[in-house]
């Protein structure tokens, strides 16, 4: 683990948050020699923080033993250079499990999933992530999306939670984010860490950025780092020209592209890793892979992407 705060080193990225995809070998088991070439690439890349183990990692397919050993390596590849954060989920017991895991494996945060299946209440979604948050002493983000939707009242509650730094949205609802950031500045708690978790962030990540949410998770950092820094950079400066112009060209086909495959958010990344060179196997079931077409088009829309860069160079 690395000894400087997670939320000090996340404030003011150097470049985008990576999220490795999980290297599988012929066998379908977890390669860990490609594993870390993906994710030493990354950092050597730019990468500001790995994200080892979460919604593109696969947590949802890995073993507890799998789930410890990627971290590990992820800890160890990064040596230190940035922060890696792990994935935690299920019920609140697992999700506990998940973080001391993470924590021995030598993570520097956690990254705190929706809990499994249940539609739960407010009182007892704060319950769930204190008591995640007091597993370990690792920081936590606490992740909204799909059935762990959070009121003000409750993120504010979250916020002064000891352990518990950031807010990551999956859910796209900017008024509640608008809300939720209010709240949480009205009572002096300005530290608190907030982050665009929408697939593919980029698309949305200017109109997170005008209500003052600077930090997102790249996918496309995974295979196209090139076109992820430009984007990356772009926004940080306010380039518009520049963001609009891969938006346009290459964002917006992805996106249209990702919406034609239930669970593209994760497969079509994948492939476009092996596009790049390395073998990381396809994913795991109940996922599965992109079409022979969409293949080709995404061999396209990368072309286009890289082309974009020279166009603006």
């Amino acid at each position: 683990m690395t000894t400087a705060p997670l939320a000090d080193r996340l404030r003011a990225p150097s470049g985008p948050l990576f999220f490795p995809v999980t290297a599988y070998g012929p066998d379908g088991q977890v390669d860990l020699d490609v594993y870390r070439a993906h994710v030493r690439g990354g950092v050597e890349a730019g990468a500001a923080a790995v994200f080892a183990c979460c919604g593109t990692g696969e947590f949802h397919a890995l073993t507890p033993e799998e789930f410890a050993r990627c971290v590990q390596a992820a800890a160890e590849e990064t040596a230190g250079r940035v922060p890696v954060v792990a994935g935690a989920g299920y019920g609140t017991a697992l999700a506990a499990r998940y973080a001391r895991l993470a924590a021995d494996a030598g993570a520097d945060g956690l990254l705190a999933m929706p809990p499994y299946l249940v539609v739960a209440g407010q009182d007892g979604l704060l319950r769930h992530y204190r008591d995640i948050a007091a597993a370990t002493d690792l920081p936590v983000i606490v992740y909204q999306r799909d059935n762990a939707v959070f009121t003000p009242e409750t993120v504010v509650a979250l916020a002064r939670t000891d352990g518990i730094i950031g807010f990551k949205d999956g859910l796209g609802d900017l008024d509640l984010m608008q809300r939720v950031v209010s709240a949480v500045r009205l009572e002096g708690l300005a530290d608190f860490l907030y982050f665009n978790g929408l697939p593919t962030a980029e698309q949305t990540q200017l109109a997170y950025g005008g209500i003052g949410i600077d930090l997102y998770s790249s996918a496309v950092f995974c295979f196209a780092p090139e076109i992820a820094l430009a984007f990356f950079h772009a926004a940080a400066t306010g380039d518009r020209d520049t963001a609009e112009r891969l938006l346009d060209g290459f964002y917006k086909p992805f996106v249209e592209l990702r919406a034609q495959g239930r669970g593209y958010a994760v497969s079509l990344v994948k492939a476009g890793v092996r596009l790049r060179g390395l073998d990381v196997g396809e994913v795991r079931p109940p996922l599965h892979e992109p079409t022979e077409d969409h293949l080709k088009q995404l061999v396209r829309l990368i072309e286009r992407g890289h082309a974009l860069l020279e166009e603006n160079a």
